[in-house]
């Protein structure tokens, strides 16, 4: 694809991004970067947030995954719909009743400030890596489309992508972005719809036909019983109630946006609608992930195979295909999806680490108009660093992006998951000086077991290291009780 038609492609889509921007900021006060004024419709922010939940990691990382891992990671996804419910029913109505800005306010009423400041701690450092990981695909996909050829260094591009994301978020951030979210979801759907098109255009196939190819598929496998497996379904579907929990109830960046819905009952509808539309959008993905391996065999493209059989570099399959081989329509619906992605999983990701730590730790709430414009703009910017040396970090990495995100989430989120369910489901009160001990203390253990399990026995956690983190810091908090 011609360089001067993907920056025209990119223009076009900062200029409407801008566009919103301008827009939304009309009227906006001095809280609407934080709360949106708590007058978002609930179905667009339902919409919105699909769009971030997906990002370019299940655009380009889930189609691929499907080479090495099937269709096991429904599994999860079927588990993710039973944390919904959980997050709908339970933790909403907890967040409204105490009208939370940050939702680890939950952590102060609770345990203590100390502990507070602990939860909020590991949602900064979960959610910085989730940020700069899901940035780090599509800003790879975007040098290879664009940058590479005008011989601009990858690390500009990642400077680039963080300063035009800065400039539409600024002004309003969450009031803002719950507009641009709706934009991004269209063009990710839209690029899997297209490239699903294309595929079976190429191949003369009608949509039924489609549908029969992939069911039939050997790739088309959703359960796997084998227990020492990291794709057993006990794990995967246990590990996707808690990731849900964890990483949409329990996330500052997520909950913001349901949070600026004007009720308790409109929240809880955005939450039911996305957690449906999320499920079926992630089913589509996998579906063109089969598809997309169809069209590489019948095409005679080989794909680089590791010494132990298993594909390599699974996240080039969709950019290379889409880019080079499914026409200029499809291309550009690839791009603009992708595009989409790059923002959206950053744009939401740096309002929601700007809000908790100004809220958490510099108690903005409490200062003057002027002060908090300039204590916002200068943690914005701090965080956008921060992604960045991550980006720098991992940008050499390998394989599924995917799979590294919730390994590392197990890894951050778990002991944040082990205080709420704590504090939640029991009445014990603790010694809030040792939290910040326990909290560190669970994950190392957790890494050591889970070595030490595989060495021994073959047996491999997977993305089940969650809950046993969180069983942990439940252990750990209660040698904290006070007496």
């Amino acid at each position: 694809m011609e360089p001067i038609l993907v920056v025209g492609i990119i223009i076009i889509y900062f200029v409407l991004l801008m566009f919103i921007s301008h827009y939304t900021s009309k009227g906006a006060s001095e809280n609407s970067f934080f709360t949106g004024d708590r007058k978002s419709p609930w179905f667009l922010v339902a919409f919105g947030m699909v769009g971030a939940g997906l990002s370019g990691v299940t655009f380009v990382s889930l189609p691929g995954m499907v080479g090495n891992n099937n269709f096991y990671f429904y599994q999860f996804i079927l588990g993710n719909i039973v944390g919904y419910l959980f997050i709908t029913f339970v933790l909403i109505p907890l967040y409204f009743r105490l009208r939370l800005v940050s939702i680890y306010g939950f952590l102060k009423e609770r345990f203590g400030i100390r502990t507070y400041k602990t939860g909020s701690l590991f949602f900064l450092v979960s959610q910085s890596f989730g940020a700069a990981l899901r940035l780090l695909l599509a800003a790879k996909i975007l040098q290879f489309a664009l940058f590479n050829a005008l011989g601009v260094p990858f690390f500009i591009t990642v400077i680039l992508i963080l300063g035009l994301v800065w400039l539409y978020t600024n002004k309003s951030g969450i009031k803002t972005i719950v507009w641009t979210d709706t934009m991004q979801t269209t063009f990710l759907i839209l690029g899997a719809v297209i490239s699903i098109y294309a595929i079976t255009s190429s191949l003369n196939w009608s949509l039924y036909t489609s549908f029969q190819e992939v069911v039939n598929h050997d790739y088309f496998k959703v359960f796997n019983w084998e227990f020492k497996s990291s794709n057993n379904f006990f794990k995967q579907f246990i590990a996707g109630i808690l990731v849900a929990i964890a990483m949409i109830g329990l996330d500052q960046n997520m909950m913001q946006k349901t949070l600026t819905c004007k009720n308790q009952w409109d929240a809880q509808k955005n939450t039911l609608v996305y957690s449906f539309i999320l499920a079926l959008t992630q089913f589509l993905f996998l579906g063109l992930g089969v598809l997309l391996y169809i069209y590489a065999d019948k095409n005679g493209i080989e794909l680089a195979l590791g010494e132990d059989g298993k594909l390599l570099n699974t996240d080039a399959l969709f950019p290379n295909l889409a880019l080079n081989y499914f026409g200029i329509f499809a291309g550009i619906s690839f791009l603009l999806g992708i595009i989409a992605a790059s923002f959206s999983s950053v744009d939401s990701a740096l309002t929601a680490l700007t809000t908790s730590f100004t809220y958490d730790f510099l108690d903005i709430s409490r200062k003057s108009k002027q002060e908090k414009e300039k204590l916002k703009n200068i943690v914005l910017l701090g965080f956008s660093g921060v992604v960045f040396l991550i980006i720098m970090l991992f940008s050499e990495s390998k394989g599924d992006v995917i799979s590294l995100i919730f390994k590392v989430a197990g890894y951050t989120y778990g002991p944040l998951l082990g205080l709420y369910l704590f504090g939640m489901f029991t009445k014990i009160k603790i010694k809030d000086k040792w939290v910040v001990l326990v909290c560190l203390g669970a994950p190392i253990l957790t890494y050591l077991l889970s070595a030490y399990f595989v060495k021994v026995f073959s047996f491999d956690f997977g993305f089940i290291n969650i809950a046993v983190n969180a069983g942990l810091t439940v252990l750990g908090l209660l040698l904290i009780k006070e007496k």
